[in-house]
């Protein structure tokens, strides 16, 4: 009888309007026990504000090695677009040796060092990566078997990667893949998956083959860990056309990955998700000042999900 009475109804009818705003797009998953956020109030008003602009003024930003693929499986390393290569009969026994030494000995604890600089860290990070082209490139593999190595390998995209790579396809939301894998690899992943529709584009490292299809080289300029950045700027018109999406959803695993949207204009919004996969306890404290959220030991693309559900529901 009471909210018959219209001073007492409208006012109620409101916060009762209210209540179910919050609590229909209320993100339950940010409650996991892997997801570490330094300010959830910063985080929150993000995802609001992304929301209100819907998806047609999103853009997906990311890394794909460790971020878009599984770190481990069962307790088992799963492989990088690197790996896929070194680990295939492409290879030879000697080469395998080679490829495997030197970075465990000497180069990866120089890229996840946080006492180290970027700009110490730089030119190791190139040293590494151009010998381990140079000696891919010695072992002339086959552009056609690219497809088999991939399907042999134990290379996996993360749980849930059907609904991110379908949600953006069915939003129409771009998704830029920059990595310092190798391009030809990570493609024959993605597409071996399914998952390669026309809203992704990949900045990466590509091979070059020669007339018989042979490898002979790599094409442009190296992109390694650090130096992400420059792979962005150097494809100005990629960011021209995506000027009018001026919200990010940047996808990381390493410092490096931090940059990746520096080659965007105009930005509104812009949430950082960093998979922190490896020497947790000695990194922690770097991405968490560092990223909006961090996800400890996160084999899943459920938080990542769970923010595009909540940005494109009702739109």
């Amino acid at each position: 009888m009471i909210f018959h009475i219209p001073w007492i109804y409208v006012p109620v009818r409101n916060v009762l309007a209210i209540w179910h705003q919050l609590t229909k797009y209320e993100i339950p998953e940010l409650k996991k026990p892997s997801v570490i956020m330094r300010d959830r109030g910063r985080v929150e008003e993000i995802i609001r504000n992304m929301h209100g602009a819907g998806p047609g003024a999103l853009q997906v930003i990311s890394d794909f090695d460790m971020t878009l693929t599984r770190f481990a499986f069962n307790g088992k390393r799963c492989p990088t677009s690197h790996n896929i290569l070194d680990n295939s009969s492409l290879i030879s026994e000697d080469c395998k040796a080679k490829l495997a030494n030197f970075p465990k000995s000497h180069y990866y604890p120089i890229e996840i060092d946080s006492s180290l600089s970027v700009e110490d860290k730089v030119p190791h990070m190139v040293e590494w990566w151009t010998q381990a082209h140079d000696l891919l490139v010695q072992q002339r593999i086959k552009k056609d078997q690219l497809a088999k190595a991939v399907r042999e390998s134990d290379a996996m995209l993360r749980d849930g990667y059907e609904v991110f790579f379908g949600s953006l396809k069915d939003h129409s939301i771009p998704l830029l893949i920059f990595s310092a894998g190798l391009g030809d690899i990570l493609e024959e992943v993605i597409e071996h998956n399914g998952v390669f529709h026309p809203n992704v584009r990949v900045f990466s490292n590509y091979m070059e083959f020669d007339k018989n299809g042979l490898l002979c080289s790599f094409k442009g300029q190296l992109i390694h860990t650090f130096n992400k950045r420059e792979g962005a700027l150097l494809n100005p018109d990629q960011f021209e056309q995506l000027q009018d999406r001026p919200n990010i959803l940047l996808l990381g695993d390493s410092m490096g990955d931090l940059t990746m949207a520096d080659g965007v204009q105009n930005v509104q919004n812009i949430l950082r998700i960093g998979y922190l996969n490896d020497k947790v306890e000695e990194r922690r404290d770097a991405y968490v000042g560092s990223y909006d959220i961090v996800l400890e030991k996160d084999e899943t693309l459920d938080i990542p999900n769970a923010i595009l559900r909540y940005i494109t529901e009702g739109k």
